[in-house]
């Protein structure tokens, strides 16, 4: 019971019990995995291995920010599943296609440069994913920047107006370019998957006040599109496509990424990132049948699932299991074998 102070919640002894019995039940039910888990599992074969053809009767996919990070994890998780996927960045993607072509040949990869925040980028990044993929079954708006981990008085005008510029204006267009393009796919469903992130649901997100305060509107815009394409908007004709679409919430949560590293400290790395983040490889394996398996208008697709956070925070603070990727100094723990940057995010290929 002594451990349980060690929570960053002050809890009462009834509390403290009620809470060890749920975690229990959770973490008697749960079969998370860990990086080395994940690549056990792939390499015993277990992934798919259909051809594109039988495996694409629900067109290819779209991801933006995809040469490193969780888009490209997203990227090699739909190859896998033979899907064909186009793959973007403000970056040159050349180097990051290479890779998942030859790790991933159950499905093809298309690479273009795309800065999401400029219009003319998008509606191009559009025209090359038809031309390429032909049908679009899912648009995954990956691509997100924080701006840096600063106090509002201490960020430049120009660094405040970029991070609006990619995480909300950017899922803005993206979102409308693959909405214009869905709706003309007779017969077709669509998926526009719409990344959220800290902030969205509220509370203060402290040296990341703009980041936040865009991924507090995802939720709101992505309502507002399910409304419309369900009820349209009063007072105007409800407008009718040949091709369905659909919008969900995707959150990949805390990821070990630059986005997350940068600027980071020993404490925050200790915690809340040592107990909940996970590699890229783990979040996409996640969550990828999670988006192929959304039905529903509308849906939320997450990694930090309440079971998942009630099981790390079991394993943490009762077991007293030590992190995989982040010692007792707050260090990241470097892998052999394995190749790491100067804020210690992990190279993918």
């Amino acid at each position: 019971m002594r451990n349980i102070i060690h929570l960053p919640i002050l809890l009462t002894t009834m509390q403290s019990s009620v809470l060890i019995f749920l975690l229990l039940n959770v973490y008697s039910t749960s079969a998370f995995t860990s990086l080395s888990s994940w690549r056990a599992t792939k390499n015993s074969g277990a992934t798919s291995t259909t051809t594109s053809i039988s495996a694409m009767p629900d067109g290819g996919v779209v991801i933006t920010g995809s040469a490193g990070g969780v888009g490209y994890a997203y990227a090699a998780e739909f190859l896998d599943r033979g899907y064909d996927v186009v793959i973007c960045d403000v970056k040159d993607c050349s180097a990051a296609q290479k890779s998942l072509t030859a790790k991933h040949p159950n499905g093809k990869v298309f690479a273009t440069k795309c800065d999401v925040s400029k219009k003319e980028d998008v509606l191009k990044l559009g025209k090359f994913a038809k031309e390429k993929l032909g049908t679009i079954g899912y648009w995954v708006n990956n691509a997100g920047i924080n701006g840096g981990r600063r106090d509002l008085r201490q960020v430049s005008f120009e660094q405040a107006e970029l991070v609006v510029r990619v995480n909300l204006i950017g899922i803005i267009l993206c979102t409308k370019v693959a909405m214009d393009i869905m709706g003309q796919q007779s017969g077709k469903t669509g998926h526009i998957f719409n990344t959220v992130g800290s902030g969205v649901k509220g509370g203060g997100t402290p040296g990341y006040a703009c980041y936040g305060a865009t991924k507090r509107g995802i939720p709101q815009f992505t309502a507002s599109l399910v409304k419309e394409i369900e009820e349209g908007v009063q007072g105007f004709p409800k407008l009718e496509t040949p091709g369905k679409i659909m919008v969900h919430s995707l959150s990949p949560g805390m990821v070990f990424t630059k986005l997350l590293l940068d600027d980071s400290t020993p404490e925050l790395r200790k915690f809340p990132f040592g107990v909940l983040a996970a590699q890229p490889e783990e979040v996409a394996a996640d969550l990828v049948p999670k988006i192929l398996a959304a039905k529903k208008q509308g849906s939320s697709v997450e990694f930090l699932t309440t079971d998942r956070i009630l099981t790390k925070f079991f394993e943490r603070f009762i077991l007293q299991k030590k992190s995989e990727y982040i010692d007792d100094d707050g260090n990241v723990i470097k892998m052999p074998g394995e190749q790491y940057d100067a804020v210690g995010v992990r190279s993918l290929y």
